[in-house]
């Protein structure tokens, strides 16, 4: 039988703590050479976008792919789920909540990985829907003292930083421009859909750990070439996805900002087969593109809590 699941099952089932849990593991799959990961693939058409990426996690038993469509009505988005041996298909996942969990739980085990450990004052860019669990999974791994949060928008931000702060109860404020969100930051997070670069990378604190969130697009940059030239340690979720779909480190790349060979995986720190901040004062920096391994991850922790509590529509598909 396969199991459906609907974005209300998905918000019952996993919290942004067990999204971190997952996404973690799955990190140290990746490393293990245990945990295959499929670029992601875009099929064009005039009226959208269809979006195809796969992974296999060998040692969790399950594998499977993220498909999503985005046109000018929104976006749409399902994962399937496979036993990894009988090649059954387990479930069939609603997954707009599970996209933004696993999102916001990748910059979380960045963070926990390559920010400082007194890291305590966060600058937010962006104030949209995947902004929240960008915040909820970074206090999940550091004791933010502040969160400065700015977008283009006042309103956008204002109506966040106060949700937020209710929600956390941490104290969120909007900031009115880049360099006061900037500012003593120890974390830095973008998290938007802009073309163009949110703010002069010479303006990044000594010491600050990046999370670049929101391009997935070689068209779209958030960070400056000097952002990146003054990173001391590049992570990202893979290599091979970055080098097509990372805006940041592709234009970098293009204005001699950047050499492939300083990129490595975030998977391998993880790990512990390699060493993430160099030093207390070295700037850190995770290009997260996205990934169907976290997607995976994450779906199979949804699909076994759904067995368990019985949750989710159960229906003959295939043999």
């Amino acid at each position: 039988m396969t199991r459906l699941l609907r974005e209300s099952d998905v918000h019952q089932l996993v919290t942004i703590r067990d999204a971190l849990h997952a996404v973690e593991a799955s990190f140290i799959e990746q490393a293990r050479g245990t945990g295959v990961n499929q670029p992601r693939r875009r099929v064009r058409q005039p009226h959208g976008i269809l979006h195809l990426m796969g992974a296999a996690l060998v040692e969790r038993g399950y594998w499977g792919f993220k498909a999503y469509t985005t046109t000018r009505e929104g976006a749409r988005f399902t994962v399937n789920l496979y036993d990894l041996r009988s090649g059954a298909l387990l479930a069939i996942i609603e997954a707009d909540r599970l996209g933004q969990l696993r999102t916001g739980a990748a910059s979380g085990v960045a963070t926990k990985y390559l920010a400082r450990p007194d890291a305590a004052v966060l600058a937010l860019f962006g104030a949209g829907y995947q902004a929240e669990t960008q915040l909820e999974a970074i206090a999940q791994v550091r004791p933010l003292r502040e969160v400065r949060v700015f977008s283009r928008t006042p309103e956008r931000r204002e109506a966040f930083a106060a949700r937020m702060r209710e929600r956390l109860g941490v104290a969120v404020h909007a900031v009115a421009s880049p360099e006061a969100a900037l500012d003593g930051a120890d974390i830095i997070t973008t998290i938007t859909n802009a073309r163009d670069p949110l703010f002069d990378g010479r303006l990044i604190p000594a010491g600050a750990h990046i999370n670049a969130a929101g391009s997935n697009a070689a068209i779209r940059a958030e960070l400056d070439h000097h952002a990146i030239r003054r990173a001391d340690a590049i992570f990202v979720d893979d290599v091979q996805q970055a080098r097509f779909e990372s805006g940041d480190l592709v234009q970098a790349y293009q204005r001699n900002a950047l050499a492939w060979e300083r990129v490595r995986q975030l998977a391998d720190v993880v790990a512990g087969l390699t060493h993430g901040r160099p030093s207390p004062d070295a700037i850190t920096l995770f290009e997260s593109q996205g990934i169907a391994l976290w997607d995976v991850a994450l779906a199979a922790l949804v699909y076994e809590r759904a067995c368990e509590q019985g949750v989710g529509q159960e229906v003959a598909f295939g043999n």
